[in-house]
């Protein structure tokens, strides 16, 4: 017996809300990937300060604090219903994979939620340098050490880094989207999120508020930080995110799903 999916109803729901307000009003789904990275910015600028003040206090526990604290970003996207380039990486693919939009529409919606991220990270990234606990920040501290680690990485291992990044980032979503109680459904995606930002792995949204805000408050003056470097993390982040949440995640899901049995998700 062939059983709908209850996710995919939500996915779908949430797919042609997306849609239509991209197709009726642009500027309106604009502000909203714009705003995804206002607040990837202000959980970014919380877990480095966090971290820098925990290296202080106990040598070895920034990292944990910096995966908890950047864990709220995206309970705020999501409960703000934010745009996120990543998790559209799942909902374009599983909606052109299952007929529900067109090739250039999931294109056109993945594609466009990127560069509204791509202007809200840097703008909100500069304008968070400019505040209290970024002045003056000597030379080595705890995010600048992390932004040339990450700049410091082969493009392989970015790329591998990014595909599970995303896997992690779309768990969260699905996870969020069948919970129905607000307290189990933050909890959980601050744990999930807590994975990949606690292994350091890559996101490439993450990296436009992250990059943004390093360049600013060292003045460009961290190990590896030049255009041509930062243009290729980017890359290989991106297409490492498309690889984890738009292929493994929406592409297999549309297609375990698809199947006319009764194990459906």
């Amino acid at each position: 017996m062939k059983t709908k999916s209850p996710m995919f109803e939500k996915i779908d729901s949430t797919l042609f809300k997306k849609v239509e307000l991209l197709d009726n009003n642009y500027a309106r789904y604009a502000v909203r990937a714009i705003l995804a990275c206002l607040f990837l910015s202000l959980g970014t600028a919380i877990a480095f300060s966090v971290a820098i003040y925990g290296e202080k206090v106990s040598p070895g526990i920034g990292k944990f604090l910096y995966a908890f604290m950047f864990s709220w970003s995206l309970v705020m996207i999501l409960y703000m219903n934010a745009e996120l380039g990543t998790s559209n990486m799942l909902y374009a693919t599983a909606g052109v994979y299952r007929k529900q939009i067109t090739v250039s529409k999931g294109m056109k919606l993945l594609f466009t939620c990127v560069l509204f991220n791509l202007i809200g990270g840097v703008l909100f990234g500069y304008l968070l340098s400019l505040t209290g606990p970024y002045q003056n920040m000597p030379a080595d501290n705890y995010m600048f050490n992390g932004i040339a680690a990450k700049l410091a990485k082969p493009s392989l291992q970015v790329f591998v880094e990014g595909i599970f990044a995303n896997v992690v980032v779309n768990t969260a979503v699905l996870v969020s989207l069948r919970m129905r109680d607000d307290a189990g459904k933050v909890m959980a995606i601050i744990f999930i999120i807590s994975i990949f930002a606690f292994l350091g792995y890559e996101h490439v949204i993450a990296n436009f508020p992250a990059f943004s805000l390093a360049y600013f408050a060292s003045n460009g003056a961290i190990e590896g930080m030049n255009a041509l470097n930062i243009t290729r993390n980017l890359i290989f982040a991106f297409l490492g995110n498309y690889v984890g949440g738009g292929l493994l995640i929406g592409l297999v899901y549309s297609w375990l799903d698809k199947q006319g049995t009764s194990y459906v998700d």
